[in-house]
């Protein structure tokens, strides 16, 4: 007997020697499943269903179906198979998200059903950007343009109020070194804004994100984020990414820094997340075809969020929060990803609700 079929019949032995039981396998299915009757009462759910609905089993059963995702499936006949795509439910919390519903009858019990919940990646980002670059080029216009209008004649101006600082009284000098200051602060904003002005396009290639996102965290927790508790719940199996690592690990240091000023002195958790979507597609930016987004990286910090009134306009350039922002970080985080082929979202989810910027990358080619 050759070796492999020789291990092919030592794993089935195991398995029939301990088969697992169907609890089991159910509990373990990553696609939220509820039970119910035909008056629509949840009998049962599994741990995806617990996550979706964000309350244990023990609450769960009981539930009225309607109450528990906002559709009552009372007028679909109990022992037909039924399917409705796309369609907003409405979980615990008043939550509103979109999902694909799926039932099935159980021909032993009669009026029961087995019903899917297949929620998309997000359920209403606040603000995307992406693939198109939106307002980016825009910026990398205006950037290039102030770059080259307005920094050299600074370092002019700066030079003549050093001059002028050497030749007059202590009182004129306050006034020198304030010219020099505000010129500084206008370089420093330049400096930051000539991120937008390279068009070149980036070489791009297969990358392991987990390796980049350890990276950046350990950038973190040595520069900024000694106040943050770093939780991780990644998707061991996933496939390359197609990236540029170098800008991967500036865009995930930008979030990170952004989500430890949010959560402030006080300390709070950041939650790094991978996951793998299917169906993820956006238009390209030519608008001939589109293209597969089914990576999905999040940055989800407790945070308060961003402003309502400025929420839709975050990947804006100039727009910030931030006392001392300038508005420029979650630009260059957009460009860095829309010159990637990707997307970038932002939302507040869950209950209670956290902030959550979302990461939807192209995987590297099969070979």
């Amino acid at each position: 007997m050759d070796q492999p079929q020789g291990r092919l019949i030592r794993l089935r032995a195991r398995a029939d020697a301990r088969p697992a039981p169907a609890e089991a396998l159910l509990a373990a299915l990553p696609t939220p499943m509820l039970l119910i009757d035909h008056e629509g009462v949840i009998l049962d759910a599994n741990v995806a269903a617990e996550t979706l609905l964000n309350l244990s089993r023990t609450a769960v059963i009981g539930m009225m179906v309607e109450d528990a995702i906002g559709h009552s499936l009372t007028s679909v006949p109990s022992d037909t198979p039924f399917v409705a795509y796309d369609q907003e439910i409405t979980l615990p919390g008043h939550r509103n998200q979109r999902a694909d519903i799926m039932s099935a009858p159980l021909p032993e019990w009669r009026g029961w059903r087995v019903v899917t919940i297949h929620a998309h990646p997000s359920a209403a980002p606040i603000a995307r950007r992406g693939v198109q670059a939106g307002g980016a080029l825009t910026a990398a216009g205006a950037a290039a343009l102030l770059a080259h209008e307005i920094k050299n004649p600074m370092s002019g101006i700066r030079g003549a109020a050093q001059l002028l600082e050497a030749n007059v009284d202590a009182e004129a000098q306050s006034l020198t070194r304030l010219i020099r200051d505000e010129v500084d602060r206008v370089t420093a904003l330049i400096d930051r804004m000539e991120g937008f002005t390279d068009t070149r396009p980036l070489e791009i290639g297969p990358q392991n994100i987990h390796a980049i996102l350890e990276h950046a965290k350990a950038v973190a927790i040595r520069g900024f984020g000694d106040n943050i508790v770093f939780r991780e719940s990644y998707d061991p199996s996933l496939p390359a990414i197609l990236g540029h690592r170098d800008s991967l690990v500036q865009v995930l240091i930008n979030l990170l820094k952004n989500a430890s000023e949010a959560i402030g002195d006080k300390g709070g958790t950041v939650t790094l997340t991978t996951a793998y979507r299917h169906g993820v597609r956006v238009v390209t930016g030519s608008g001939d075809g589109r293209r597969s987004l089914p990576i999905e990286v999040c940055v989800i910090d407790d945070g308060p969020g961003a402003p309502p009134e400025i929420a839709e306009h975050l990947f804006d350039p100039f727009v910030s929060s931030k006392r001392a922002g300038r508005g420029l970080g979650l630009a260059l985080v957009e460009k860095m990803i829309a010159d990637q082929g990707g997307m970038v979202e932002y939302a507040r989810e869950g209950s209670p609700e956290r902030t959550v910027f979302r990461l939807l990358l192209p995987r590297a080619s099969k070979k």
